[in-house]
C-alpha cells in the first residue's frame, strides 16, 4: 500500500486525467474515476483524503447535477475529504453551490498546475490538522479529567491541584460561577482517588426544599414523619466508601449546617427518627457559586463548617478569563455533538470562531456547550456560522453575499490560524509547516487580523 496521501481525480476526459496523474503521481497516490458510480465506489474503498472534481459529468455535462451529487455522496461517506472543484469562469454560481455544499476550494479553468499543487498542499495540511485535532480531542475525552478541557494557565493550575489532592481524603471546596464545570472538577478528583471504584453521589442543595433536604441527606426511619412509610437511606449513606458531592453548599439552612458539621467531625450520622449512630466512610467535596466569607459575615453560614469544608480550595475560572481555551472547548464540543447527531460538519468558519472568542460568555462553559449543540442541530452545510450560534459576526460579514474569493480567504485564514495554534505561535515552525516564508506568514497574519506572538519561542 502506498504511503503517499490518496487523491481521487474525477473527470470524464481521459486525456486530462492522464496529464494530471502524470503531474501529481510523485506527491500523491492518484486514483481515477469518470462517473458517479465509479467515484463513490473509490471513495468507499480507498477513503481518499483529497479529491479533484469536475462538476460537468455525463449525463449532465453542461450542468452540475452529477458533480454535486458526487460531492454530497463523498462527504456523506467521508466527511473529512477535502474536495476541490474544477470550474469554468462562467460557472460561478455552480462553484458557490459546491462551496456551500461542503467543497473545500475551487480552481478555475484553464487549470494551472502550480495552482493545483498549492491548493492541494493547503488542503492536505488542513486535513492533517483536522485528523490530529480529532485524535487529540478523542484522547482528551478518555483522559484522567474526563470532560475537563483547558490549556490556559488558570486551568492548568486547576489540573495540578486535582492531581495533588485526589489521592488524599481531605475535604475540598470548589468555587466558581455557575456553568464553569465545578461538578466536573469534583468527578475528576473522585476518578483519580482511591475511591474511584465506589459511588460518586451528587446532590444540589439549592434544588431541594428546606423541609426535605435533611431526609435527603441523612435518610429516615419508618414512621419518622407523615408519609415515611418505610426506612430510607440518605445520600450520605449511599456514598459509603466513595465521594459525596454537595453542590451549592451555601444554600443549606443553618440548622442543618450543625448536623453536617457533626458528621464531618465524627463520620457518624443518625437517620431522621433513628436512635442509633451509623458510621459512614465517605469523602466530602463541596461547591459554591457564592462568597461564603460574605455569607459568614451575614450570619447565613457557619464559620466552623466553612473551615471544615475548605481544607483545600479549588477556584474554577470563568470562561471570560480562559479566552485561549474557547477554540479548544468549541472544537471538543463540536466533535462530540457531530458524533451524537451523525452530521457531516467539518468545523467553524473564521467568522464563527471570532464571534465565539469575542462573546462575553455570562453562562460560561455550559453556555458555550449549549450554543454549539444548537448550532450542530441547525446547521445545513459543512461549517458552523455565527448565525447558527446565534451570535453576531465579529468581522461584520454576516449576511453579506457569499463570494468565491471570500470563501477562499476564509479557508486560508483557518489554515494559518490552525498552523499558529499547532506551533504555539512559533513563526519559524508555522511558516515551515505551511511551506511559506516568514515574511509571507507575517503578511497573512496582518491581512487576517490574527494575533502575532510577542517573541519567537
Amino acid at each position: 500500500m502506498s504511503s503517499l496521501p490518496a487523491l481521487l481525480l474525477v473527470d470524464d476526459d481521459e486525456e486530462i486525467r492522464g496529464q494530471m496523474k502524470w503531474a501529481l503521481a510523485g506527491d500523491y497516490h492518484v486514483l481515477e474515476a469518470s462517473d458517479r458510480p465509479t467515484a463513490l465506489a473509490q471513495v468507499k474503498q480507498a477513503m481518499p483524503g483529497l479529491m479533484l472534481l469536475d462538476l460537468g459529468l455525463p449525463p449532465d455535462v453542461e450542468g452540475a447535477s452529477e458533480g454535486l451529487a458526487i460531492l454530497r455522496g463523498a462527504l456523506q461517506i467521508n466527511p473529512l475529504t477535502k474536495i476541490i472543484i474544477i470550474t469554468g469562469n462562467s460557472d460561478r454560481s455552480k462553484a458557490i453551490a459546491a462551496i456551500q455544499s461542503g467543497a473545500y476550494d475551487f480552481i478555475e479553468k484553464p487549470v494551472q498546475l502550480d495552482v493545483v499543487k498549492v491548493v492541494l498542499q493547503r488542503a492536505q495540511y488542513l486535513a492533517n490538522l483536522e485528523r490530529e485535532n480529532r485524535t487529540l480531542s478523542q484522547q482528551a475525552g478518555q483522559s484522567e479529567f474526563e470532560g475537563l478541557v483547558g490549556s490556559c494557565e488558570p486551568m492548568q493550575a486547576v489540573f495540578h491541584v486535582i492531581r495533588r489532592v485526589a489521592p488524599s481524603d481531605v475535604p475540598v471546596l470548589i468555587t466558581g460561577e455557575n456553568g464553569t464545570g465545578k461538578e466536573l472538577v469534583a468527578r475528576a478528583i473522585h476518578r483519580q482517588s482511591q475511591r474511584k471504584d465506589a459511588a460518586f453521589v451528587a446532590i444540589n442543595c439549592s434544588a431541594i426544599p428546606d423541609t426535605l433536604i435533611e431526609s435527603e441527606l441523612f435518610g429516615h426511619e419508618k414512621g419518622a414523619f407523615t408519609g415515611a412509610a418505610q426506612q430510607r437511606k440518605g445520600r450520605i449513606e449511599h456514598a459509603q466508601g466513595g465521594t459525596l458531592f454537595l453542590d451549592e453548599i451555601g444554600d443549606i439552612p443553618l440548622p442543618l449546617q450543625v448536623k453536617l458539621l457533626r458528621f464531618l467531625q465524627d463520620h457518624e450520622i443518625q437517620r431522621l427518627g433513628g436512635k442509633d449512630s451509623i458510621v459512614v466512610d465517605t469523602r466530602v467535596i463541596a461547591a459554591t457559586n457564592v462568597d461564603l466569607q460574605s455569607a459568614i459575615r451575614g450570619g447565613r453560614f457557619r464559620e466552623d463548617l466553612y473551615y471544615r469544608l475548605c481544607v483545600v480550595t479549588i477556584p474554577v475560572p470563568p470562561l471570560g478569563e480562559r479566552q485561549a481555551d474557547i477554540p479548544l472547548l468549541a472544537r471538543a464540543f463540536l466533535l462530540r455533538c457531530v458524533d451524537e447527531q451523525k452530521k457531516s460538519i467539518a468545523g467553524f468558519t473564521s467568522e464563527a470562531m471570532a464571534a465565539l472568542i469575542d462573546h462575553p460568555w455570562p453562562g460560561n462553559v455550559r453556555e458555550l456547550e449549549n450554543r454549539v449543540k444548537r448550532a450542530v442541530v441547525m446547521a445545513e452545510g459543512r461549517y458552523i456560522t455565527p448565525s447558527h450560534l446565534e451570535l453576531s459576526s465579529a468581522g461584520g460579514m454576516e449576511g453579506e453575499a457569499v463570494t468565491l474569493r471570500g470563501q477562499r480567504e476564509n479557508r486560508e485564514k483557518d489554515v494559518v490560524r490552525l498552523a499558529m495554534e499547532k506551533t504555539n505561535g512559533n513563526i519559524s515552525r508555522a511558516a515551515a509547516e505551511l511551506g511559506i516564508s516568514r515574511p509571507t506568514l507575517y503578511q497573512l497574519l496582518d491581512r487576517y487580523g490574527l494575533k502575532k506572538p510577542k517573541q519567537e519561542g
